[in-house]
């Protein structure tokens, strides 16, 4: 039987944060400052309003979540909870578990999305139907 990840292994990590007259400094450490090396960095920006991206979930990826500029809603689904996190703070990221079917959201005009992923990418690592995911928790807890 696989770990049962719910939306409550999903918290906010608060990075450090290098307060200085001439702007302030965050920086994040692979195995240091969150609980995995990092193997992928992509972003997301110049998102249309009203656009929603995400709506997968992963089986083996563990990611970090951060709005480097502006703001979006990301919604948590483990197939019988939701919860809705609002990333605002370029200091904060969200870590996200594998299992969960994530959406993003209600980005903000010139809002700017970093994800760092434990994982190369990897197409069979994705689930892109909410009924396969469903299905996936089911027979994982089984």
């Amino acid at each position: 039987m696989l770990q049962r990840y719910t939306v409550d292994h999903c918290k906010i990590f608060e990075f450090s944060k290098v307060a200085d007259p001439r702007g302030n400094l965050t920086f994040i450490e692979g195995n240091v400052s969150i609980p995995f090396a990092i193997k992928r960095v992509y972003y997301l920006y110049d998102v249309p309003g009203g656009t929603e991206r995400g709506a997968h979930a992963h089986r083996e990826l563990f990611q970090i979540i951060i709005a480097i500029t502006g703001s979006f809603d990301v919604v948590l689904d483990d197939g019988s909870n939701q919860k809705v996190v609002h990333l605002s703070r370029s200091h904060q990221g969200l870590y996200l578990t594998p299992h969960i079917w994530r959406t993003l959201k209600n980005f903000s005009t010139g809002a700017s999305c970093l994800v760092l992923a434990s994982e190369y990418f990897s197409e069979p690592d994705y689930i892109r139907s909410y009924d396969e995911f469903l299905e996936f928790r089911r027979v994982a807890t089984c």
